[in-house]
């Protein structure tokens, strides 16, 4: 199977209004679910730059740098099968040993530390 391999950026339906027909050529997908698959994308500025592959008609492999304000991003999510994602330790931890209980030592009978006695039980 041929995983897609990159990020897929999703558009606010104005964005796409407002972008127009230019845009329609790289677009994958259906209504409110429109995207762009890239290879990579540059978040580091007013500008939201994305780089794509595509093919030229006579079949040469080029690569397409398309730039858009950031604003009309409503979402980006990685498409890298391959790697883990998320917040989860990337290593097996190591068990963990019991920690002593905190906390005032338990007491020995009277504050000099001698026992007590009990008092008998009442009939």
């Amino acid at each position: 199977m041929n995983d897609p391999q990159g990020y897929f950026v999703f558009f606010h339906a104005q964005a796409l209004e407002a972008l127009g027909a230019p845009i329609q050529p790289y677009l994958l997908g259906e209504g409110e679910n429109k995207h762009i698959l890239c290879r990579e994308v540059d978040t580091g500025g007013a500008l939201i730059e994305m780089t794509l592959s595509g093919q030229t008609q006579d079949g040469r492999t080029v690569q397409i740098q398309l730039m858009v304000p950031g604003a009309m991003v409503r979402m980006i999510v990685s498409a890298h099968g391959d790697e883990q994602f998320g917040f989860q330790p990337r290593f097996v931890a190591a068990p963990t040993q019991a920690s002593p209980a905190m906390g005032p030592p338990a007491s020995t009978g009277t504050p000099t530390g001698t026992p007590t006695q009990a008092a008998p039980p009442k009939p």
